[in-house]
């Protein structure tokens, strides 16, 4: 059963200037977390310390997202043209379209849960059967579940809905609550809630019993003795695999609660804390970006990030993760019915503004959810006539410059 805690209030979100704030934030924050962890992925805090000390800034030369930006983009496009009438349906087309059917880059897809998921839906399997693989359980939809924290900004539980359908193609149980409480917690932080309440908010969203909401707990019980308190608390030791969706969340939890939001504090402790190093900072730092906006991010993390490099799913390449926060913020003004309504939404824009009602609403919308809207174009699509392709060089992008000294 869900948590029977009461959700937690909420402060509707503030306005338009200050919403794109907090979501360019979410989303730069998750890239610069992934960027600054990636180095340290599945290493134990010792092996952290006996090669670089204590890391404090990019150990990379060329630091850059990893697979978790690029599908967090991914999610991202997806939801800003569908939005709330986002489908499984809409989902699984899209990972065929942009991924499965698509020629394999280096990685071959990212980890164990999407290297499963894309054998099952290669074989004809469809979505919620895509997602019975043997690492379902995995942080891979936590990796990309910002983005619905972001589009769904005050809404705790409909970003954990949302957060669902994306991930009933890849995943099941724990790796769909492990999305969800990421997501809501998104959500809550995106309105201005305090760092305790976007905890309360993640922990509302998850079965009060599952392994998830048991690992938050041990977590935020942890969080004030610091960054080794948390991670003996919640570390499932001598296990080999650092992906665990409920170890991963918890962890990134319990760095962004041990620095009360702190942006620089909260990723730096989850890099430090080792396993799975590139999520569990990159969801701290989309947690600590909607907490206090982009302006929180040093702007020389926030520099180094340029348009996605196609690493592990080509079709994303030069696609900007500014560019996602600004679409995502222009869907979520057409869902509340501003003269945006048209844009990032699947159907017509009266559609669009019955799908979420007031700003704190939480219903599941109604409407026509398999038409394709005239949002972004994305990847795969060809462009229309008079319509252009848009493509960011890197240094280029207007975003990232305003986020630059």
């Amino acid at each position: 059963m869900a948590s029977a805690a009461c959700n937690p209030p909420v402060p509707p979100p503030g306005d338009a200037a200050g919403l794109c704030e907090r979501a360019r934030g979410a989303l730069l924050g998750l890239a610069v977390g992934d960027a600054l962890g990636a180095p340290a992925e599945n290493m134990k805090p010792s092996e952290i310390r006996a090669r670089w000390g204590r890391i404090t800034g990019y150990v990379a030369d060329r630091p850059a997202g990893t697979d978790d930006t690029e599908y967090a983009i991914f999610s991202g496009l997806l939801l800003a043209r569908y939005g709330a009438a986002l489908t499984p349906v809409h989902v699984e087309t899209a990972w065929h379209e942009w991924i499965a059917d698509r020629e394999e880059g280096p990685f071959r897809g990212a980890g164990f849960s999407e290297r499963g998921t894309l054998e099952n839906l290669r074989r004809g399997l469809a979505a919620p059967i895509s997602a019975q693989h043997r690492h379902a359980w995995s942080d891979g939809l936590a990796m990309r579940a910002a983005p619905h924290g972001v589009f769904a900004a005050g809404r705790p539980a409909e970003a954990a809905r949302l957060a669902a359908v994306d991930g009933s193609v890849s995943h099941d149980g724990e790796g769909i609550y492990g999305g969800q409480a990421v997501a809501a917690g998104v959500a809550a932080a995106m309105a201005g809630a305090a760092p305790v309440a976007v905890v309360a908010s993640a922990l509302a969203v998850v079965p009060d019993d599952s392994w998830t909401a048991r690992c938050l707990r041990r977590a935020m019980t942890a969080a004030h003795r610091g960054e080794r308190a948390v991670r003996s608390a919640v570390v499932i030791g001598g296990y080999p695999w650092t992906d665990l969706a409920p170890e991963a969340v918890a962890l990134a939890f319990g760095a962004y609660a041990a620095a009360d939001g702190d942006f620089t504090d909260a990723v730096l402790t989850a890099v430090n804390m080792g396993r799975d190093a590139d999520t569990t900072a990159a969801v701290a730092g989309a947690l600590a970006g909607a907490t206090h906006g982009v302006a929180a991010i040093p702007a020389a993390w926030a520099a180094a990030i340029g348009p996605a490099r196609g690493t592990c799913l080509p079709a994303i390449a030069g696609h900007h993760v500014l560019e996602v926060a600004d679409l995502l913020t222009d869907a979520a003004r057409g869902v509340a019915g501003t003269p945006d309504a048209a844009r990032g939404v699947a159907g017509a824009p009266d559609t669009a503004r019955g799908a979420a009602g007031a700003p704190d609403a939480d219903a599941q919308p109604a409407g026509t959810a398999g038409a394709r809207g005239p949002g972004p174009v994305l990847p795969g699509d060809r462009a229309a006539p008079g319509r252009s392709v848009g493509v960011i060089v890197p240094g280029e992008h207007p975003a990232v410059a305003e986020v630059r000294p």
